[in-house]
């Protein structure tokens, strides 16, 4: 069986051993023993694991450090990326011009200030920022002038004119500034999605990847993939597995950008968002989970997940949480 010799401290030295005095010493490493380490290392701190091999720290720290194992592993981020930036061919000028001016309740501040919303709702950022300054002409509170159109909207249910109810809507007529924050981000991420990639709604290389590693694995009724057989399939292309906690979170934020920018796509509306094959579902569960097994190599790091934690925790089930928690805690 190969070994490797690992130089020791004295100090190492001479806890193991009382007595010894020599500066440095040589401490034959099995193949087994540092595969051993290897594997302890992504779940223990390197002390435990230098607690539960019976072998001295500083080679516990070498033979880590000479794997690469606690490392970034920059095939794997390079490979969990959104595309770069496509530069535009298109040379034509997209022109918008303001919606047309209407009477719609009779109530003339009423219909100016729905009509700046529909300057608003265009997604126009020049159109939007005269919608928002124009608004401050309008001496009546805005949130008054809402409660006058809701007025006038809910009149013909009370009156039996139309069955139900009113229709529901997300942002109040006075909501203006949220309304045009919310379509201001729409529009960005969409123009982002559109340099990025030529269609969206078709599976990336990274989707399709995960198609291919999990050919042959049936999912249940609701489309899922068993969490082990697919841990063991992902685990089985070390190249593209994450090798530390900011691999994980490079990964993630991956997943969620492209969720992001898919939800602004012109096809989204009325038709929902693209969520891509299950597959690529798994593959983020998969890499969620591993949170609570890679130990974090440093104090930020830990805290780093934990303020990820804190953005992300309405997806997390409180065992899952738990064990991210106790895994970086030690």
């Amino acid at each position: 069986m190969h070994a490797e010799l690992i130089h020791v401290s004295a100090p190492e030295l001479s806890a193991m051993k009382p007595g010894v005095s020599s500066a440095r010493k040589k401490v034959r490493v099995s193949d087994e023993q540092r595969r051993q380490v290897l594997e302890l290392s992504r779940n223990l701190s390197l002390r435990n694991v230098a607690e539960t091999t019976g072998l001295p720290l500083g080679t516990v720290k070498t033979l880590v450090s000479r794997s690469g194992a606690r490392r970034d592993n920059l095939g794997h981020r390079a490979f969990f990326t959104l595309p770069p930036f496509r530069p535009s061919t298109t040379t034509d000028l997209n022109a918008r011009t303001a919606p047309p001016q209407r009477t719609v309740t009779g109530d003339k501040e009423v219909d100016a200030l729905l009509w700046l919303r529909e300057c608003i709702e265009t997604g126009d950022e020049a159109l939007i920022c005269l919608a928002l300054e124009a608004s401050k002409r309008i001496t009546t509170p805005h949130r008054e002038l809402d409660e006058r159109f809701r007025e006038w909207e809910a009149m013909p249910y009370r009156l039996g004119l139309k069955p139900g109810i009113p229709p529901f809507r997300f942002y109040g007529l006075h909501e203006l500034e949220g309304l045009a924050r919310s379509l201001l981000a729409r529009a960005k991420d969409r123009a982002e999605a559109a340099g990025r990639f030529a269609n969206i709604n078709v599976d990336t290389d990274q989707e399709h990847w995960c198609c291919v590693v999990l050919s042959g694995l049936e999912p249940d009724r609701m489309g899922f993939y068993d969490k082990a057989e697919a841990a063991e399939r992902f685990r089985a292309h070390p190249d593209l597995m994450p090798q530390t906690p900011a691999d994980c979170l490079h990964e993630l934020a991956f997943w969620s950008d492209l969720h992001r920018l898919r939800g602004a796509s012109h096809e989204s509306p009325g038709a929902g968002t693209y969520e891509g094959p299950h597959e690529a579902y798994a593959r983020r569960h998969f890499v969620e989970g591993l949170l609570a097994e890679i130990r974090p190599r440093s104090r930020e790091e830990a805290k780093t997940v934990f303020r990820w934690l804190l953005h992300e925790q309405r997806n997390y089930q409180l065992a899952d949480l738990d064990a991210v928690i106790g895994n970086l805690i030690g």
